[in-house]
């Protein structure tokens, strides 16, 4: 039934062999680095590919500082605890989720609840989300307060989805008007931008991840940007378990994290970050061969919404009804074309079946029909 798309794929990526999702590709300077790192034998959380990895990322993406991280989730955990977040508090964010959003309200024993995303975006939607203030909450002394469970929504977590970036201006001010600390998950959007700014520059904090699958990798890794020094300061100090600065005393005066990325993927990262714009033109070119083949199919090619520069992280097709997808996806993945389905919605999730949710229509229209193909930089 889907023959014509898989021998498609195979073509573009000049194999019959197994064709993975998204692998990393070292072609720069990552064993030069590498090299360095280990002969320096500073392989752990200190040393001189750290700073240089947190001043090249905060210049990339136009912002003062960068705090970078052990992974994405962690990232998002200490931006939680920046933005405030407290036992039983709030934090409002999309359905159509990756867990780590979710996993990380959750270690603040705080709740989540969900709101929809727009089609066109699959990212957060700015009308869903003052709707549901609108109709939910109270702004009493400068917080918003959840009229259903008296509870405070102090953050709104917004996630960039696959690269594209969602109208994060628009969020921006809705979080405004009803005193909501605004955070961006810009785990899969490194290097796409919106009317011109970089995605997580929006809000009062960004998070990055440099997973494994992700446009630039050192297996792991994350970081936090903004461009406030007094969280970003706060942010440095909770991620290395809140040591005080002496010469051989451990000393701490808070509880930390041990959240620290180590200089060896500092070094492996810097590597990656000389090729990012590289990669976005391969992935971008990659993107538009797919644009111009699926028009010619029954099946719709998400591109990049309007006003917005993606990454194209990982390209996706909708398909028209939910069996179809099924069968899409066995049969691609029976043939060595790897594919995956959109996220369980996480609503859905048992942990987080009994949240507090809005009208979910887009997210569940999506859910049952977004499929990712395969999206890797192509030598």
């Amino acid at each position: 039934m889907f023959k014509n798309v898989i021998n498609f794929i195979q073509e573009t990526y000049q194999t019959k062999n197994y064709i993975p999702l998204h692998e990393p590709q070292f072609v720069g300077n990552e064993k030069k680095y590498l090299n360095e790192c280990i002969d320096s034998t500073f392989v752990s959380s200190v040393g001189k590919f750290v700073d240089e990895l947190e001043e090249k990322i905060a210049k990339y993406t136009g912002l003062k500082y960068a705090v970078a991280t052990s992974n994405g989730t962690s990232a998002l955990h200490i931006s939680l605890i920046l933005g405030g977040v407290e036992q039983d508090d709030e934090v409002i964010t999309q359905s159509l989720n990756f867990v780590a959003s979710c996993n990380a309200i959750s270690y603040c024993n705080a709740k989540p609840i969900f709101v929809d995303v727009d089609k066109d975006t699959m990212g957060l939607s700015p009308s869903a989300l003052r709707s549901f203030l609108e109709s939910n909450t109270t702004v009493k002394n400068k917080q918003c307060i959840n009229n259903k469970t008296n509870k405070v929504i102090k953050v709104c977590v917004v996630m960039h989805s696959y690269g594209h970036p969602c109208r994060i201006d628009k969020i921006k001010e809705i979080c405004e008007e009803h005193h909501v600390f605004l955070i961006e998950d810009a785990a899969e959007s490194l290097g796409s931008t919106y009317k011109d700014k970089h995605t997580g520059t929006f809000g009062q904090l960004g998070t990055l991840s440099f997973n494994g699958n992700k446009i630039i990798t050192a297996g792991g890794g994350g970081c936090i940007v903004t461009n406030n020094e007094i969280l970003a300061k706060r942010a440095k100090h909770l991620t290395t378990t809140a040591k005080l600065p002496h010469k051989w005393y451990f000393d701490h005066d808070m509880v930390g994290y041990n959240y620290r990325m180590p200089n060896i993927n500092a070094a492996l990262l810097i590597a990656q970050l000389e090729k990012l714009n590289d990669f976005i033109v391969n992935k971008r070119n990659l993107a538009n061969k797919y644009e111009a083949y699926f028009k010619s199919t029954d099946y719709n090619f998400f591109k990049e919404p309007k006003d917005s520069k993606s990454n194209y992280w990982l390209n996706s097709i909708i398909l028209n009804e939910k069996l179809q997808r099924d069968q899409f996806l066995k049969e691609t993945n029976a043939n060595g074309v790897m594919t995956r389905p959109i996220w369980n919605l996480m609503n859905k999730l048992t942990m987080f079946k009994d949240a507090q949710c809005g009208n979910l229509k887009n997210s569940e229209w999506l859910s049952e029909r977004v499929v990712n193909i395969p999206s890797s930089v192509r030598l």
